[in-house]
């Protein structure tokens, strides 16, 4: 009978602690820490690879719910509605819209469940306003730079400084920090290098490889030989216009287009071996699931995320500065010389 009673009073203070956390006991039912993890597009193959890395990485140490956003942030909300409703110890969000992070920043505090937005940066003052947000990425002015450099080296190789190079530009989506930023970044490269430049066109393909298929379709036809390169905001659209230029005729009997692309995805690395892609720039997958995972643990555990073992800098220039929580991925370079290293 005593022992009866000794069980329900224990009970009875573990039920009682839960409910004044708002967190339960021991994370999830496995004893493990609980993490929600969304990506914005299961289909997009970038996040493919990183949500691969986040669920290694988890393996025996967290308990992973990881949902498809299907590229709706309404969708979104309702997920991490959800998260939020089943008491999870850390939240890893890949947002659909990045001016939008507000929302959930204002519901993860309520609740007091920390926050590791990855891939896609919120703006910088909802990172200002609570201690508890993280975001892990990749510098997208680098990216944009690099693919410039590749193309800028091939041109002054293979038609010199004096000609004026002729170029479509495929954009990933509106109001999306990386796609502008290599939007930018890789035609400045082109310009800093002295080679003078002529947009044809350009216009968004959504990070989507039929997309950007159809959109160079039609710029051949309007177009046609004037067009010197193809830059892509990802190697998705960079893989569409190679598909585009090998129905027209290119990549064969000598006539070839220069295309780039960023993300050294595997698809790409083929296009690479077999010379219908320039260049990529490799962005890193698998450290950017693996450091988004250590944080949303070390936060989920309630550790300080500088023990994750991941150098925690500030944000880009954008005002305000936000010191300590932005986790910077490099990028890398990619062309035939070197692609051989990043497959697997």
């Amino acid at each position: 009978m005593k022992k009866a009673i000794i069980v329900f009073l224990v009970v009875a203070l573990a039920l009682s602690f839960a409910a004044c956390t708002g967190k339960p006991a021991g994370g999830s039912g496995s004893g493990l820490p609980s993490i929600g993890v969304n990506i914005y597009k299961f289909d997009d193959t970038f996040m493919s690879y990183t949500r691969g890395a986040i669920e290694l990485n988890a393996a025996g140490k967290a308990t992973l719910e990881v949902v498809d956003s299907q590229n709706s942030q309404p969708m979104l909300n309702d997920q991490v509605d959800v998260f939020l409703s089943k008491n999870m110890n850390a939240l890893a969000i890949n947002l659909v819209d990045r001016e939008t992070a507000g929302t959930i920043i204002e519901k993860a505090k309520a609740k007091n469940t920390p926050v590791v937005f990855f891939n896609r940066v919120p703006v910088a003052a909802d990172m200002a306003s609570w201690d508890k947000l993280y975001y892990v990425g990749a510098d997208p002015k680098q990216s944009g730079t690099m693919e410039g450099e590749i193309a800028a080296e091939w041109w002054i190789a293979n038609k010199g400084k004096d000609q004026v190079l002729r170029y479509v530009m495929l954009r990933g989506e509106p109001n999306h920090a990386d796609a502008e930023a290599r939007r930018i970044y890789s035609i400045k490269a082109v310009t800093d290098a002295g080679i003078k430049v002529e947009l044809l066109a350009e216009d968004y393909a959504n990070w989507d490889r039929p997309k950007a298929l159809e959109k160079m379709d039609a710029w051949l036809a309007q177009f046609g030989d004037r067009i010197d390169m193809v830059f892509a905001n990802n190697d998705d659209m960079a893989l569409g216009a190679i598909e585009s230029l090998r129905k027209a005729g290119y990549f064969q009997g000598g006539k070839f287009m220069p295309v780039l692309g960023v993300d050294a995805t595997p698809p790409a690395l083929q296009a690479l071996e077999e010379g219908t892609l320039l260049g990529t720039v490799l962005n890193d997958a698998d450290n950017q699931g693996k450091a988004t995972f250590d944080i949303a643990y070390a936060l989920a555990k309630g550790d300080n995320p500088s023990s994750a073992g991941w150098k925690l800098g500030d944000n880009d220039d954008a005002p305000p500065v936000v010191t300590g929580r932005y986790v910077w991925v490099p990028y890398v370079k990619v062309t035939k010389d070197n692609y051989k290293q990043f497959q697997k």
